[in-house]
């Protein structure tokens, strides 16, 4: 049996690299996509030179992390790096099948011919969980190679995450690029100047019922760039959504990485949560309806949630305080798309779409570092409280799908009992339509339409996330510069 000749792994690395030839442009359709909101901090990331570090991009399947990738390449091209010195590589392609990243890295120093003395060499390595062993192989690279800047993207964030940590201590930045807010959603679509004015004093919706459109749509089609954007996806999201991202994670990522047996008992327990999503579970009931022992069950939900299809919110009381024992916690599903993948597309007055709007509420904060909870007591709730390091409550949200709450105060009593015994000072009611802000038994409280607040924050936090990128590359360069000094 014969190997795969070199010259193959180096026309192939040739033919994933068409910039390198004039006009030295990214192929349609990447090229004429618009890019992601996060774009502008995974690139500061990459252009930081002096951080000897590999960035690693993991996210859910679909989210756009290849096209992403595709976009730093022309950002880099367009800022002057020659682009014979910028390549990419799709490591689970089979003509790569057994190969190192160091062979890798050989193959395109051979096809592009670049002398590495010559300046700093770009790598792009998509796909690297299917390279076994795959963080000990980055990071020998980051070691022994001063000259290259090297990226990683992966899906299985199962598997890469905890490597990440382990064995790329001090030699990897992670960054999390999360399924489409319902800012990038409407952005791409070119929507944002038909439904909303951008001011610099803020965002102003031009007319609610027209954004409420979107967002329901949203709901439905929103989490994929693909889907979002291709109306004959949206006819079958099930197949798209379900057989290309769900089912490859159920069946084939988490069994292959964790070695787990029953995958049908996995798949119903993810369907059940689903179809759940936003509501408050425990794992004896769970266990209860599916037979299933809740320490295997906890194990399973674990999984899950680090395959990215679903997130855990933990519970706190009346006090703040997390339950030393918590036998209930509530789970959302990442992207509500999901729902009307593996079920039905919803309407805007169907009985599971205030859970939905709930659930796209929340995944608006996926990327956030502050620590999102949800209040539960004997009688009372509140669905999202944030909480600062030291366990002290900084902000609430209840999420109605209804006007009711702007005109009856008693809709959201738990809130306002929750917010004035911790001294929250402007908690958010998100409503369906209502807007506007009133003084409710001594507290100020904000009201503003779902669909608005989702707009609003999901761009405000990618904002701070760039910025808080742009942050930290100027100061661990300046701390680098600073010890070179000193030596």
């Amino acid at each position: 049996m014969e190997d795969i000749p070199r010259q193959q792994v180096v026309a192939r690395i040739r033919s994933e690299n068409s910039w390198w030839e004039a006009p030295h442009r990214i192929p349609a359709p990447d090229a004429t996509l618009r890019p992601r909101a996060y774009l502008d901090g995974f690139l500061a990331l990459v252009q930081a030179l002096t951080i000897r570090r590999a960035v690693l991009l993991m996210g859910p399947r679909r989210v756009g992390k290849t096209v992403l990738l595709r976009h730093v390449v022309q950002r880099l091209i367009d800022s002057g790096v020659p682009p014979r010195r910028v390549c990419y590589v799709s490591v689970d392609h089979p003509l790569y099948n057994g190969l190192g990243l160091e062979q890798l890295l050989d193959s395109f120093r051979d096809a592009a011919g670049v002398d590495p003395a010559d300046g700093p060499l770009y790598v792009l390595f998509d796909e690297i969980q299917h390279l076994r062993e795959w963080e000990v192989h980055l990071k020998s690279l980051v070691d022994t190679h001063a000259d290259v800047r090297l990226v990683a993207s992966g899906s299985a964030a199962a598997a890469l995450k905890p490597k990440s940590r382990e064995s790329g201590a001090g030699r990897f930045t992670e960054f999390l690029l999360p399924p489409l807010t319902f800012h990038e959603y409407v952005d791409l679509r070119g929507r944002t100047d038909a439904l909303f004015y951008i001011q610099p004093e803020g965002v102003r919706a031009k007319a609610v019922d027209d954004v409420n459109r979107e967002f329901v749509e949203y709901l439905n089609f929103g989490g994929y760039p693909e889907l979002a954007l291709n109306p004959l996806a949206q006819k079958d999201p099930s197949r798209f959504v379900k057989e290309d991202v769900i089912d490859k994670v159920l069946l084939r990522d988490l069994p292959g990485l964790y070695g787990i047996q029953d995958v049908q008992e996995l798949n119903s327990l993810f369907t059940m949560l689903a179809f759940n999503t936003g509501s408050e579970v425990s794992l004896e009931a769970l266990s209860q309806r599916s037979h299933v022992a809740k320490n295997t069950l906890k194990r399973y939900i674990e999984y899950l949630e680090a395959a990215f299809l679903i997130k855990v919110v933990h519970r706190v009381d009346h006090s703040a305080r997390r339950f030393q024992r918590a036998s209930a916690f509530k789970v959302y599903l990442t992207n509500p798309a999901m729902f009307s993948a593996l079920f039905t597309p919803v309407g805007a007055d169907d009985p599971v779409t205030p859970r939905l709007v709930e659930t796209a509420v929340f995944s608006q904060w996926l990327h956030s570092p502050e620590l999102v909870h949800y209040a539960r007591w004997d009688s009372g709730e509140v669905d999202l409280v944030w909480l600062d390091a030291l366990q002290r409550p900084t902000n609430a949200l209840e999420v109605k799908w209804t006007d009711r709450a702007f005109d009856d105060p008693s809709e959201v009593k738990p809130l306002i009992a929750f917010c004035l015994k911790h001294g929250v000072p402007r908690p958010m009611v998100a409503t369906r339509t209502a807007t506007g802000v009133k003084t409710v038994g001594g507290l100020t409280v904000g009201y503003l339409p779902a669909s608005v607040y989702s707009f609003v924050i999901s761009r405000e936090l990618v904002s701070r996330r760039n910025e808080a990128v742009h942050a930290a590359v100027r100061e661990i360069a300046q701390t680098q510069s600073s010890r070179q000094e000193g030596t």
